[in-house]
């Protein structure tokens, strides 16, 4: 099982920018699509498709600038720092994000009143990422610090039973 960890270690530390652009459409498509399918309504693919062009068009590429932008200006993985990189990110990045969410849903929904929709969801929207967020930010946001995480989850699992 130690086999794929040794992989993972010398595999490419980030995502490539366009690996991350494919990644954040069908993130964000799947979730919009799942999000309507647990509200028990028709599937609205008008929707979908708005939302996976703001996510190529700007969420993926914004996060994929500003994580790096933050990870040079406070690089390192110690407490405070990481503390300092979520607080920045919650402060900054994320009103920048959902602004630009809601405003871009409106453009592309041809909406008369495009800040509408900012106006009536942003603080609840806010609010409740910052219930969220800040708990699933950690390690250096790569594939491999979520894999070293599983990877000691299971070193203390396997050190826990008699024989190990």
């Amino acid at each position: 099982m130690a086999g794929w960890w040794r992989a993972l270690r010398h595999a490419p530390r980030r995502f490539p920018w366009p690996t991350n652009v494919l990644l954040y459409t069908g993130l964000y498509s799947a979730g919009d699509a799942l999000q309507q399918r647990l509200r028990d309504r028709p599937a609205d693919w008008r929707q979908t498709r708005c939302v996976a062009t703001l996510a190529v068009t700007f969420h993926a590429n914004f996060n994929y600038a500003w994580l790096r932008l933050l990870e040079r200006a406070l690089p390192g993985r110690a407490p405070r720092v990481v503390l300092t990189k979520v607080l920045c990110d919650q402060l900054f990045g994320g009103p920048i994000t959902l602004s630009a969410f809601y405003v871009g849903m409106s453009i592309l929904q041809e909406k008369d009143d495009i800040f509408l929709d900012l106006k009536q969801k942003f603080w609840n929207t806010y609010k409740t990422g910052l219930m969220y967020w800040p708990f699933v930010q950690s390690g250096d946001g790569t594939l491999q610090s979520a894999f070293a995480f599983l990877h000691r989850k299971e070193a203390d699992v396997g050190g826990s039973h008699p024989g190990n």
